[in-house]
């Protein structure tokens, strides 16, 4: 059975430590990422496979559903392992499966009494008195930045919050941020493929925040130095993929989901792929190609 305290530990914030590769809870939900999954049974035993194999970090939202995913989490593992880090968002609302915009995001709603309702919401669905790590999920083009923002520092002074992060963001919203509260994690799109946020992890590492890359696949399945290093390790390409993050940087937290518990399996054996630096290094190299 793989672990994934197998990947060593890292802090969040200073006073939150977790293993190194947690758990993504969109896929738990339906098609589209919209309302109950197909297979409610099989969401539900994801989510305790995955805590039972030494994941202690979760990573969800409010629109993932919408609803959905954080009362899946209460009802398949409250009352929660006193270990467990459960990480949501706000900032982001849905209208139907797969909706967005041309840019692949859902519609955004930043409005600070959005923010506050949204927060309340999650703390009643997940069952808790206060969020570990909440996180602004995507700047709102019709808000300004800081009063979002000041929606999150209302919060964490109220003490419904412990931790502030921040999700699809550039370095010059991080820096406006961290003007107004800590901030002690960042998650941005980020694989083998997609380097636009090659700069963060850098910031990240450099000032103690945690990186949590979503989408950390992607296509990398397609590259033939990909394959080969897979083939050397007796792994999949997706491990493999995993398997670089650990390696690219000690700020990284990857949170790969899936509905399946063998799937978790999959992806969770990547904390067993162990690539030497001459491997990190090709793999790093072809997000310049």
């Amino acid at each position: 059975m793989p672990s994934a305290s197998t990947a060593g530990t890292i802090d969040i914030g200073g006073d939150l430590t977790v293993n190194r590769f947690g758990f993504g809870a969109m896929r738990i939900t339906g098609p589209g990422i919209w309302g109950p999954p197909n297979n409610r049974d099989a969401a539900i035993a994801t989510l305790r496979q995955a805590v039972a194999e030494d994941v202690n970090f979760i990573d969800t939202a409010d629109s993932y559903g919408p609803d959905v995913s954080e009362e899946l989490i209460a009802e398949a593992l409250y009352p929660y392992p006193d270990d467990l880090v459960i990480a949501t968002k706000a900032g982001m609302y849905r209208t139907g499966p797969d909706d967005g915009e041309a840019d692949g995001f859902w519609p955004k709603d930043g409005r600070p009494e959005h923010i506050i309702e949204a927060c309340e919401a999650s703390l009643r669905k997940l069952r808790l008195e206060q969020i570990p790590l909440y996180q602004f999920h995507k700047t709102d083009p019709k808000i300004p930045f800081e009063e979002t923002m000041g929606a999150f520092v209302q919060l964490k002074e109220q003490g419904k919050l412990q931790h502030v992060g921040l999700s699809n963001v550039t370095e010059e919203q991080i820096r406006v941020a961290q003007r107004m509260v800590p901030i002690v994690s960042v998650q941005n799109r980020y694989n083998i493929d997609d380097r636009t946020s090659e700069t963060i992890v850098d910031l990240c590492e450099q000032e103690q925040m945690v990186f949590i890359p979503w989408a950390p696949i992607l296509s990398s399945d397609d590259s033939p130095a990909v394959r080969a290093i897979a083939e050397r390790h007796s792994a999949t390409p997706r491990q493999v993929a995993l398997a670089w993050l650990l390696g690219r940087s000690p700020a990284t937290l990857p949170i790969a989901g899936t509905g399946d518990p063998t799937h978790l399996d999959d992806n969770l054996a990547a904390v067993d792929v162990h690539l030497d630096q001459t491997e990190i290094a090709t793999l790093t190299r072809l997000g310049g190609r």
